[in-house]
């Protein structure tokens, strides 16, 4: 979203430019857009695809987690139920499995966290630049003058063209063979 911000410092810029000048609206009309950046985050297709990649990229991985939880539990159950039987250093021995099976899964955990959120922030990023650009295209093709994004607290349905750019990014991206 730090992407944003600086066209909304420029947008904001151009309109009080706008008004100190006195133009006129009725002598030359500007035509003015709002976009809600985070409602195409999560309706462009482009999002839905990079976000279904990522899970098939982490899902081995989700996999082994689990598998080595499992490992866990059925050790742990085991080492319960024979406890009662298990010499002194049987017991030992099988705690410090148990531990050090737990280190491991907890590990795998905190690795594929890690992973996964960069990863994801990495596709968020290079979403948002793709964005950007289609809501650029979009407002150039439409002729539009100002595209507002992020900080604007109200906007009519008549300047929204959120769904406008939706749609045309949803043309792109079945354009493009997706």
């Amino acid at each position: 979203m730090n992407v944003v911000k600086p066209y909304l410092v420029k947008a904001v810029a151009v309109i009080a430019l706008i008004f100190s000048l006195g133009i006129s609206a009725q002598a030359q009309e500007v035509k003015i857009g709002v976009v809600n950046i985070p409602q195409l985050m999560e309706q462009a297709p482009q999002a839905r695809v990079a976000m279904e990649a990522l899970d098939e990229e982490f899902k081995p991985r989700q996999r082994e987690i689990i598998a080595r939880q499992t490992e866990f539990q059925e050790m742990s159950e085991r080492v319960q139920r024979d406890l009662a039987v298990m010499g002194e250093t049987e017991r030992r021995n099988a705690e410090k499995e148990m531990r050090d099976l737990q280190r491991e899964v907890t590990r795998l955990q905190t690795e594929f966290r890690e992973d996964l959120n960069l990863r994801r922030n990495e596709e968020l990023g290079n979403l948002q630049r793709s964005l950007l650009k289609e809501v650029q295209d979009f407002a150039q093709s439409a002729g539009y003058d100002l595209v507002v994004g992020d900080g604007v607290l109200f906007a009519s349905t008549a300047v929204n063209i959120t769904e406008n750019v939706l749609r045309a990014m949803e043309a792109n991206f079945q354009a493009a063979g997706n």
